[in-house]
């Protein structure tokens, strides 16, 4: 009976157009492993910032290096799929233990998907907002 392989807990974290699907379970080694795509995450996020922002959750919650986790990360730019991996994160956290750790996500404000997209882009405009140079004559 293995009580520490259960079934991974699933949760999907959302910013902008950046959809990752999460799936985390206890630790299988030494250290818990990120898994991004199939990368590590040192690999998909070269940049220092994104990789903390990616795990802010898990320092805010002295979790790091509790858990194995798997991502599927599609759409967005590197900066949304960070603060979406980081959304997924602390929703799982909520879900594994709610009493513990909610107050603290909730307050930091990782709990709340961030619902700013970009505004269309508007006809007769240069941009969404931004018109074309007015010319007297």
């Amino acid at each position: 009976m293995a009580t520490n392989q259960e079934k991974p807990v699933h949760q999907v974290g959302k910013r902008k157009s950046a959809v990752a699907r999460i799936y985390l379970r206890p630790r299988a080694g030494e250290i818990g492993l990120i898994r991004i795509n199939g990368r590590s995450l040192e690999d998909y996020f070269p940049r220092p910032t994104l990789q903390k922002i990616a795990l802010q959750s898990l320092e805010l919650t002295s979790t790091q290096g509790q858990y194995d986790i798997s991502v599927n990360m599609k759409g967005g730019g590197v900066s949304a799929q960070a603060s979406a991996l980081r959304h997924g994160i602390a929703k799982i956290l909520n879900e594994i233990d709610r009493t513990e750790y909610r107050l603290t996500l909730k307050k930091a404000g990782f709990l709340t998907r961030d619902a700013r997209e970009v505004e269309r882009k508007k006809y007769g405009m240069a941009g969404a907002r931004r018109r074309f140079q007015f010319s007297k004559r």
